[in-house]
């Protein structure tokens, strides 16, 4: 049987990916969430997948500022650089680490190194 934490996982990827909160979605949710098979590694610590929980939050309202700073004051700047994974990352951190970055419109991970980078795209105002 699959963890408590990755059951929730899965079914917020599917309510995300639906949009739909219906009791037959839920449903669905729920089937597929058990039907998928199980990742045989190591979770991570508790005490991580907080921390990133609560970076999402904060992510939230920081992702309408960023949207409408877009809107009122455009961006022409461009850079792409490379961020380090932080060391010892389960692949379910990883995952989250990306969608924060990609979650505020001003940056998106182009790409995830093997070797412990994620390539991020930014968007900057002129200076």
């Amino acid at each position: 049987m699959i963890g408590y934490l990755n059951l929730l996982l899965r079914l917020a990827i599917w309510f995300l990916l639906t949009a739909n909160l219906s009791v037959a979605n839920i449903i669905i949710g729920v089937c597929i969430a058990l039907l998928l098979p199980p990742r045989y590694t190591n979770p991570g610590p508790l005490k991580d997948w907080l921390r990133v929980f609560w970076k999402i939050l904060v992510a939230i309202p920081q992702a309408y500022l960023e949207a409408f700073e877009l809107i009122l004051r455009p961006h022409t700047q461009e850079d792409v650089t490379l961020k380090r994974v932080k060391p010892e990352r389960s692949p379910g951190l990883i995952f989250l680490d990306i969608f924060l970055i990609t979650f505020t419109p001003k940056t998106i991970v182009l790409k995830y190194h093997e070797a412990g980078w994620y390539e991020v795209h930014w968007v900057r105002r002129r200076k």
